[in-house]
């Protein structure tokens, strides 16, 4: 069963985050003193009191401003607002009601929510008198809370729980999970939005616009999918603030999380040193991967530079030779709903299973090409596929210490050349004769 959807809303500031991680009993919304940190929808499961529901914390809500980021995180403040099925309007009750509390209230109203109006920092009954000040809202009732020490939010859950509406069917938490991944300012999450056919994301072209990673459900021919858009991940020299530290972190944690790895390049300056490290993260942590170069619509001569692309990518991503390749442009939505077959293909190499008899059918191949230690051909004994997601091999050799790293290329080469295990990588693990 899906969970009802309740959204935190307000201006900056007034410790939206703060609450979400207060209720989810976890930092997982970024926390910073600085107005526009929360800039995307951040979702987060919560289940209280045996009910079950998703937070969706959002960015502070500005007034008019001609500043285009300011104006992409209002307009995803309302698009959580259309979203939900219960608002909480946050207001500052240190601060007290201010004219933009009033243009986001009646925004909501016009939604026709259910809606509760919190008022924040009140950390003890004596300061609820307070509440006072936020009459002119127009609320039949004003909820004190503090979510910095707890107060309130007992009382607060407890009206939340008595209107959340039934639950209804939900998708399966078994959906494949993609993880789009890249430098920042590459069009990752334009080509989220553009698979999800709304705008979902906050697209820019200030670098580092998306700090968090965002979870999203997207079909594609009946198919669904989970797709997980994350912060980009800058050079580490460059990583100086609290914030962007976190956020490439989560980028990482979101890698370990995905079943695929996209890839997302800039087509007009090719393959540089910090997609070979977001690549080779995607590849030791043994995730299926495909490789994306985006802004394809900016590229001259197109098929000089795409064969420009493909040696430079052979030469400098040498070590994922199975990744496949893809030319997109989001902004003008060309090839990337090819990516989904792509992504079946690599789903189902990923947890393909060999039989030992099959791979040992295969064994002659392979041991014709066995190095010599000590004088002698190292002798192959048996092969057994021993794991999946990613594949991994075991073979059974006369000597382990004349199989080096470079021996265990050739295996996994001559092996890829009869299974090519598209997408995704391949462990190969060398044993010594088991005793009788």
């Amino acid at each position: 069963m899906s969970r009802p959807l309740v959204a935190i809303v307000g201006r900056p500031n007034v410790g939206k985050s703060t609450l979400f991680n207060k209720l989810l009993g976890r930092r997982r919304a970024i926390i910073r003193n600085v107005h526009g940190v929360t800039r995307d929808r951040n979702y987060g499961d919560l289940t209280w009191d045996d009910s079950d529901l998703t937070l969706i914390d959002t960015g502070g809500f500005f007034p008019g401003t001609d500043d285009n980021m300011f104006s992409s995180i209002k307009k995803q403040a309302l698009y959580a607002i259309e979203e939900a099925d219960i608002i909480l309007h946050l207001l500052d009750g240190k601060e007290g009601l201010n004219p933009l509390d009033i243009e986001l209230a009646n925004e909501i109203r016009k939604t026709g929510s259910k809606t509760l109006w919190v008022i924040n920092k009140i950390d003890s009954f004596e300061k609820e008198s307070r509440l006072s000040d936020f009459y002119p809202i127009g609320a039949e009732e004003l909820i004190p809370v503090s979510a910095e020490n707890g107060y309130g939010i007992d009382d607060l859950m407890e009206k939340v729980i008595s209107i959340l509406p039934d639950s209804h069917p939900a998708p399966s938490d078994d959906l494949p999970k993609i993880a789009i991944v890249g430098r920042p300012n590459v069009g990752k999450s334009t080509i989220v939005n553009t698979v999800l056919g709304k705008e979902r994301m906050i697209v820019s072209p200030q670098a580092g616009t998306t700090r968090d990673s965002i979870d999203s459900v997207c079909s594609y021919y009946r198919k669904k999918y989970l797709i997980i858009d994350t912060a980009g991940i800058r050079k580490k020299p460059r990583v100086d603030e609290p914030i962007e530290e976190m956020s490439v972190m989560r980028a990482i944690k979101s890698i370990e999380r995905a079943d695929v790895v996209i890839a997302v390049l800039d087509a007009t300056s090719g393959v540089v040193e910090q997609d070979q490290r977001i690549i080779g993260i995607a590849e030791k942590k043994g995730k299926g991967l495909l490789i994306v170069f985006n802004k394809w619509d900016l590229v001259d001569d197109q098929e000089k530079a795409y064969k420009r692309l493909m040696k430079e990518a052979s030469s400098k991503l040498w070590f994922v030779p199975y990744a496949p390749l893809l030319t997109t442009s989001a902004l003008v939505k060309k090839r990337v709903f090819k990516m989904f077959p792509i992504i079946r293909e690599i789903i189902a190499e990923k947890n393909k299973r060999i039989s030992t008899p099959e791979l040992n059918r295969f064994k002659e191949t392979i041991e014709s090409s066995m190095p010599n230690h000590k004088g002698k051909r190292v002798k192959l004994y048996y092969i057994t596929q021993v794991g999946m997601n990613p594949p991994a091999f075991a073979f059974f050799v006369s000597a382990t210490a004349g199989i080096k790293d470079q021996h265990k290329k050739m295996i996994e080469r001559l092996l890829r050349n009869k299974y090519p295990y598209t997408g995704t990588p391949v462990r190969i693990y060398i044993r010594g004769r088991k005793k009788k």
